[in-house]
């Protein structure tokens, strides 16, 4: 969940993220696959507190020695996508017997969104940053999955105490959180990193690579105009102006660009609004949980049903903050034919120990292949942190410096793979699918660099 702005002047940092979002919201070592222990302390481990946390989970022998926990929404439209990918780092996790190294590795899933909210909530994630760096044995984080959540938790765990709370996203995408641009706020990224050290990397490509491949596919099925919406949030801004510029540098005209209201009942006026234009074609910048569902009938309700071509009738486009099953499931028919975009590979065509970890773990946790979207980079991501801490151990600081270290030859979302400077992956394909009773692969897309500079508007 993602999760891919405008200059936001003098904002704070609790403001910026509340409009944020992308991704969506010694001893022997036992077999793999052991069941883990629950809800005990381990040895020098506390476990986190179940008012955000499961229970404490350890399946290795003698007692754990650090923490690592997923901090994601395990409530609302994420969660179809989030419980999987939870599934997954406790795959990895049993893979390895539990342990990084000689290091003895305990596990919590952490939820950052309430059921008020229904998706990620601002002072949720706050109140779970301060618990992981507050709590001395939490030396990584795996997550967010809503890209707004990061904003608050980078820079609390980078501060924490023993030179900061690694964190690994397997889902974040807005391009801000990492590299400075014409698109971000003059203190992009820096605010983040109060102490001058970066703690944060993900594993799937910003949303500048995400607006520039769905651009590039709208010119490879004939779309001569199209009309950006987006649903106000950061997140959803944020990528519309990335596909916006994309389009733009490819001639493409944009016939508009306009919000819609998560609080409104009827989207058709907007609609007939759009229909006026003679648009070809509209794009979605936003979140199904941000009243996508009503949002999608309505285009179809006004413009026709989903086409694969502009001579057909409108096509419809959508980000990764729409590409889960209850998109599918909360629009019903209406979703069918539309074009949904994710970073990186389909699960279903990952080589190497990507094949095998997507063999293996649709088996072992009796998933129907394709799995959910990001499931393979929760994986790669609990990778990274675990090579981290088999080379530092306990040491928080060291450990966010092992961090971008990581380099592989056969990872889990590509054969080589390695971090660059900024915590961003070095490569960035996106996967373009089409919506039927599930999502479907369409094709990759690996847009040019000059086309993702274009994106950010360089």
């Amino acid at each position: 969940m993602r999760n891919k702005w405008v200059l936001l002047g003098v904002l704070t940092l609790v403001a910026v993220a509340l409009a944020l979002t992308a991704v969506g919201c010694g001893g022997e070592e036992e077999p793999s696959g052991s069941p883990a222990k629950t809800g005990e302390p381990s040895g020098s481990v506390e476990p986190l507190p179940p008012s955000s946390c499961e229970q404490l989970q350890y399946g290795g022998a003698d007692e754990a020695q650090v923490l690592i926990a997923s901090d994601l929404p395990m409530q609302g439209s994420s969660r179809t996508q989030t419980v999987q990918m939870v599934e997954g780092i406790r795959f990895v996790l049993e893979q390895h017997g539990w342990k990084a190294g000689d290091t003895r590795v305990a596990f919590q899933a952490c939820d950052d969104s309430t059921a008020q909210a229904g998706k990620w909530d601002p002072a949720k994630c706050s109140q779970n940053a301060r618990l992981y760096a507050q709590n001395e044995a939490v030396v990584g984080v795996i997550g967010t999955f809503n890209s707004g959540c990061a904003a608050i938790e980078i820079p609390v765990l980078g501060n924490a105490p023993g030179g900061g709370v690694a964190m690994v996203s397997p889902a974040n995408t807005y391009v801000c959180l990492t590299e400075a641009g014409p698109g971000c706020a003059k203190d992009e990224p820096d605010r983040y990193y109060p102490t001058g050290t970066r703690n944060y990397a993900r594993m799937v490509a910003h949303d500048a690579y995400q607006g520039a491949a769905v651009a590039k596919f709208a010119q490879s099925i004939g779309v001569e105009s199209i009309y950006v919406l987006n649903d106000r949030e950061a997140y959803g801004l944020g990528v519309a102006q990335n596909f916006r510029n994309a389009v733009e540098d490819l001639g493409i005209e944009v016939a508009g660009f306009a919000a819609w209201d998560p609080k409104a009942s009827s989207y058709e006026a907007l609609f007939r609004k759009v229909k006026a234009s003679g648009a070809q074609a509209v794009f979605l910048g936003g979140l199904i949980c941000e009243n996508g569902a009503q949002v999608i009938k309505d285009k179809v309700a006004v413009l026709g049903p989903n086409t694969a071509t502009p001579e057909e009738g409108v096509v419809l486009l959508v980000p990764d903050g729409f590409t889960t099953q209850a998109t599918i499931d909360e629009a019903g028919n209406s979703s069918a034919g539309l074009f949904a975009s994710v970073a990186g590979v389909p699960a279903d065509q990952l080589e190497g120990a990507g094949k095998e970890f997507v063999e293996a773990f649709s088996e072992e946790a009796n998933a129907e292949p394709p799995l959910e979207p990001y499931t393979a980079y929760a994986a790669q991501a609990t990778e990274v942190l675990l090579s981290a801490i088999e080379q530092a151990g306990s040491d928080r600081g060291a450990v966010v410096q092992a961090m971008f270290e990581f380099s592989t030859t056969d990872g889990i979302i590509a054969p080589e793979f390695e971090l660059n400077e900024n915590g961003d992956p070095t490569v960035g394909p996106i996967t373009i699918y089409t919506a039927a009773k599930t999502f479907e692969t369409h094709e990759v897309v690996t847009p040019e660099p000059e086309l993702v500079e274009a994106a950010k508007g360089s």
